[in-house]
Protein backbone atom coordinates (compact mmCIF):
# COMPACT_ATOMS: atom_id res chain seq x y z
CA UNK A 1 0.00 0.00 0.00
CA UNK A 2 1.29 3.49 -0.88
CA UNK A 3 0.00 7.03 -0.57
CA UNK A 4 0.89 8.06 -4.11
CA UNK A 5 -2.12 9.11 -6.15
CA UNK A 6 -3.30 6.56 -8.73
CA UNK A 7 -2.59 9.16 -11.44
CA UNK A 8 1.14 9.10 -10.48
CA UNK A 9 2.73 6.91 -13.15
CA UNK A 10 5.80 4.72 -12.55
CA UNK A 11 7.84 7.31 -14.44
CA UNK A 12 6.64 10.11 -12.15
CA UNK A 13 7.63 8.13 -9.06
CA UNK A 14 11.35 8.26 -9.96
CA UNK A 15 13.18 11.36 -8.71
CA UNK A 16 16.63 11.81 -10.21
CA UNK A 17 19.13 13.36 -7.80
CA UNK A 18 21.04 16.11 -9.58
CA UNK A 19 24.03 15.84 -7.25
CA UNK A 20 26.28 17.38 -9.87
CA UNK A 21 28.98 20.07 -9.88
CA UNK A 22 27.40 22.65 -12.19
CA UNK A 23 24.23 23.77 -13.90
CA UNK A 24 25.82 23.01 -17.27
CA UNK A 25 26.36 19.36 -16.31
CA UNK A 26 22.86 19.12 -14.84
CA UNK A 27 21.27 20.72 -17.89
CA UNK A 28 23.03 18.25 -20.18
CA UNK A 29 21.78 15.32 -18.11
CA UNK A 30 18.20 16.61 -18.11
CA UNK A 31 18.40 16.97 -21.88
CA UNK A 32 19.75 13.40 -22.20
CA UNK A 33 16.95 12.01 -20.04
CA UNK A 34 14.26 13.87 -21.98
CA UNK A 35 10.75 12.61 -21.27
CA UNK A 36 12.02 9.56 -19.38
CA UNK A 37 12.16 11.58 -16.13
CA UNK A 38 9.75 14.24 -14.88
CA UNK A 39 11.02 14.84 -11.33
CA UNK A 40 14.42 16.11 -10.16
CA UNK A 41 16.06 16.59 -6.76
CA UNK A 42 18.36 19.53 -6.09
CA UNK A 43 20.52 19.42 -2.98
CA UNK A 44 23.52 21.23 -1.60
CA UNK A 45 26.03 20.55 -4.34
CA UNK A 46 24.03 21.89 -7.26
CA UNK A 47 22.01 24.29 -5.16
CA UNK A 48 25.11 26.25 -4.19
CA UNK A 49 26.34 26.19 -7.80
CA UNK A 50 23.35 27.96 -9.36
CA UNK A 51 20.85 25.16 -8.92
CA UNK A 52 18.22 27.26 -7.18
CA UNK A 53 17.82 29.38 -10.32
CA UNK A 54 18.10 26.28 -12.51
CA UNK A 55 15.13 24.86 -10.64
CA UNK A 56 13.00 27.66 -12.05
CA UNK A 57 13.92 26.59 -15.59
CA UNK A 58 12.98 23.01 -14.78
CA UNK A 59 9.62 24.05 -13.35
CA UNK A 60 8.86 26.31 -16.32
CA UNK A 61 9.58 23.40 -18.67
CA UNK A 62 6.99 21.25 -16.87
CA UNK A 63 9.30 19.27 -14.58
CA UNK A 64 8.82 18.89 -10.84
CA UNK A 65 11.50 19.88 -8.34
CA UNK A 66 12.37 18.44 -4.94
CA UNK A 67 14.56 20.79 -2.89
CA UNK A 68 16.56 18.52 -0.60
CA UNK A 69 17.86 21.28 1.66
CA UNK A 70 17.29 19.58 5.04
CA UNK A 71 16.49 22.86 6.74
CA UNK A 72 17.13 23.13 10.48
CA UNK A 73 17.44 26.42 12.32
CA UNK A 74 15.48 28.60 14.71
CA UNK A 75 11.79 28.60 13.89
CA UNK A 76 11.62 32.09 12.38
CA UNK A 77 14.53 31.43 10.03
CA UNK A 78 13.03 28.15 8.84
CA UNK A 79 9.63 29.80 8.39
CA UNK A 80 10.97 32.62 6.22
CA UNK A 81 13.10 30.25 4.18
CA UNK A 82 10.13 28.02 3.46
CA UNK A 83 8.05 31.04 2.43
CA UNK A 84 10.62 31.73 -0.30
CA UNK A 85 10.59 28.12 -1.44
CA UNK A 86 6.78 28.13 -1.62
CA UNK A 87 7.06 30.97 -4.13
CA UNK A 88 9.50 28.97 -6.27
CA UNK A 89 6.86 26.41 -7.27
CA UNK A 90 8.81 23.44 -5.91
CA UNK A 91 6.90 20.25 -5.08
CA UNK A 92 8.88 18.79 -2.15
CA UNK A 93 11.18 20.25 0.51
CA UNK A 94 13.09 18.43 3.23
CA UNK A 95 13.59 19.60 6.80
CA UNK A 96 15.22 17.77 9.68
CA UNK A 97 12.73 15.98 11.94
CA UNK A 98 13.01 18.27 14.96
CA UNK A 99 9.59 19.39 16.24
CA UNK A 100 10.25 23.14 16.23
CA UNK A 101 11.74 22.98 12.73
CA UNK A 102 8.88 20.91 11.31
CA UNK A 103 6.23 23.13 12.85
CA UNK A 104 7.80 26.29 11.44
CA UNK A 105 8.07 24.75 7.97
CA UNK A 106 4.49 23.45 8.01
CA UNK A 107 3.18 26.83 9.12
CA UNK A 108 4.93 28.56 6.20
CA UNK A 109 3.76 26.00 3.64
CA UNK A 110 0.14 25.87 4.80
CA UNK A 111 -2.29 26.47 1.93
CA UNK A 112 0.35 25.94 -0.76
CA UNK A 113 1.16 22.95 -2.96
CA UNK A 114 4.60 22.49 -1.34
CA UNK A 115 4.93 19.20 0.55
CA UNK A 116 7.18 19.20 3.62
CA UNK A 117 9.15 15.99 4.10
CA UNK A 118 10.86 15.13 7.37
CA UNK A 119 14.34 13.59 7.38
CA UNK A 120 14.65 11.26 10.37
CA UNK A 121 17.94 9.33 10.23
CA UNK A 122 20.12 9.68 7.13
CA UNK A 123 20.37 6.59 4.93
CA UNK A 124 24.16 6.77 5.22
CA UNK A 125 23.82 6.05 8.95
CA UNK A 126 23.82 2.59 10.47
CA UNK A 127 23.37 1.69 14.15
CA UNK A 128 27.00 2.53 14.98
CA UNK A 129 26.66 5.98 13.42
CA UNK A 130 23.45 6.60 15.37
CA UNK A 131 25.17 5.71 18.65
CA UNK A 132 28.16 7.90 17.83
CA UNK A 133 25.77 10.80 17.14
CA UNK A 134 24.51 10.52 20.72
CA UNK A 135 21.12 8.91 20.12
CA UNK A 136 19.74 6.24 22.44
CA UNK A 137 18.61 3.11 20.62
CA UNK A 138 19.32 1.88 17.11
CA UNK A 139 18.59 3.56 13.76
CA UNK A 140 15.23 1.83 13.37
CA UNK A 141 14.07 2.97 16.83
CA UNK A 142 15.01 6.56 16.07
CA UNK A 143 13.28 6.54 12.67
CA UNK A 144 10.10 5.27 14.31
CA UNK A 145 10.15 7.81 17.14
CA UNK A 146 10.93 10.77 14.90
CA UNK A 147 8.29 9.70 12.38
CA UNK A 148 5.65 9.51 15.10
CA UNK A 149 6.54 13.05 16.19
CA UNK A 150 6.40 14.26 12.58
CA UNK A 151 2.97 12.73 11.99
CA UNK A 152 1.61 14.25 15.19
CA UNK A 153 2.59 17.67 13.83
CA UNK A 154 0.91 17.01 10.46
CA UNK A 155 3.95 16.40 8.25
CA UNK A 156 3.26 15.64 4.56
CA UNK A 157 5.76 12.81 4.30
CA UNK A 158 8.86 11.10 5.59
CA UNK A 159 12.20 10.53 3.90
CA UNK A 160 13.26 7.04 4.90
CA UNK A 161 15.29 4.05 3.91
CA UNK A 162 13.28 1.51 1.91
CA UNK A 163 14.12 -0.94 4.71
CA UNK A 164 11.88 1.17 6.95
CA UNK A 165 8.96 1.78 4.53
CA UNK A 166 7.04 -1.31 5.55
CA UNK A 167 7.47 -0.47 9.23
CA UNK A 168 6.46 3.17 8.73
CA UNK A 169 3.36 2.74 6.59
CA UNK A 170 1.12 1.80 9.55
CA UNK A 171 2.60 4.72 11.50
CA UNK A 172 2.22 7.42 8.83
CA UNK A 173 -1.11 6.11 7.54
CA UNK A 174 -2.44 5.86 3.99
CA UNK A 175 -2.17 9.54 2.99
CA UNK A 176 1.35 10.56 3.98
CA UNK A 177 4.19 10.06 1.53
CA UNK A 178 7.24 7.85 1.99
CA UNK A 179 10.16 9.09 -0.11
CA UNK A 180 13.12 6.76 -0.36
CA UNK A 181 16.74 7.57 -1.23
CA UNK A 182 19.44 4.91 -1.30
CA UNK A 183 17.86 3.12 -4.26
CA UNK A 184 20.25 0.80 -6.04
CA UNK A 185 19.27 -1.53 -8.91
CA UNK A 186 20.56 -5.08 -8.59
CA UNK A 187 24.30 -5.14 -9.28
CA UNK A 188 24.86 -1.41 -8.65
CA UNK A 189 27.48 -0.28 -6.15
CA UNK A 190 26.14 0.90 -2.79
CA UNK A 191 28.52 3.89 -2.62
CA UNK A 192 28.20 5.71 0.72
CA UNK A 193 24.68 4.46 1.41
CA UNK A 194 24.30 1.79 4.10
CA UNK A 195 20.53 1.15 4.08
CA UNK A 196 19.67 0.45 0.45
CA UNK A 197 17.15 -1.51 -1.63
CA UNK A 198 16.28 -2.22 -5.26
CA UNK A 199 13.51 -0.15 -6.93
CA UNK A 200 11.06 -3.06 -7.10
CA UNK A 201 11.65 -4.07 -3.48
CA UNK A 202 11.21 -0.46 -2.31
CA UNK A 203 7.87 -0.14 -4.09
CA UNK A 204 6.65 -3.42 -2.67
CA UNK A 205 7.72 -2.25 0.80
CA UNK A 206 5.46 0.79 0.49
CA UNK A 207 7.68 3.61 -0.82
CA UNK A 208 5.83 6.22 -2.89
CA UNK A 209 8.76 8.01 -4.54
CA UNK A 210 12.26 6.67 -5.20
CA UNK A 211 15.28 8.98 -5.28
CA UNK A 212 17.95 7.66 -7.66
CA UNK A 213 21.32 9.32 -8.18
CA UNK A 214 24.48 7.62 -9.35
CA UNK A 215 22.81 4.55 -10.93
CA UNK A 216 21.40 7.07 -13.46
CA UNK A 217 23.70 10.10 -13.30
CA UNK A 218 26.94 8.14 -13.18
CA UNK A 219 26.50 5.74 -16.13
CA UNK A 220 27.33 6.01 -19.82
CA UNK A 221 23.70 5.87 -20.95
CA UNK A 222 21.56 7.59 -18.29
CA UNK A 223 18.36 7.43 -20.36
CA UNK A 224 18.60 3.66 -20.75
CA UNK A 225 19.29 3.30 -17.01
CA UNK A 226 16.31 5.50 -16.16
CA UNK A 227 14.01 3.62 -18.52
CA UNK A 228 15.07 0.30 -16.97
CA UNK A 229 14.29 1.54 -13.47
CA UNK A 230 10.91 2.91 -14.58
CA UNK A 231 10.11 -0.46 -16.12
CA UNK A 232 11.12 -2.24 -12.92
CA UNK A 233 8.82 0.03 -10.90
CA UNK A 234 5.98 -0.52 -13.37
CA UNK A 235 6.30 -4.29 -13.04
CA UNK A 236 6.44 -4.04 -9.24
CA UNK A 237 3.26 -1.98 -9.09
CA UNK A 238 1.42 -4.50 -11.25
CA UNK A 239 2.53 -7.59 -9.31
Amino acid sequence: MTAASPDVTPRDRIIVALDLPSVAVADKLVWQLGDSITFYKIGYQLGYAGGLSFAQDLIKSGKKVFFDLKLHDIGNTVNKGVESIVNSGATFLTVHAYPQTMKAALDAARGSKLKILAVTILTSYNDTDVTEAGYVGNARDQVKRKSEQACALGIDGIVCSAEESEMLRPIVGPTRLLVTPGIRPAGAESGDQKRIMTPAAAVRAGSDYLVVGRPITGVADPKAAADAIVQEVAEATQS
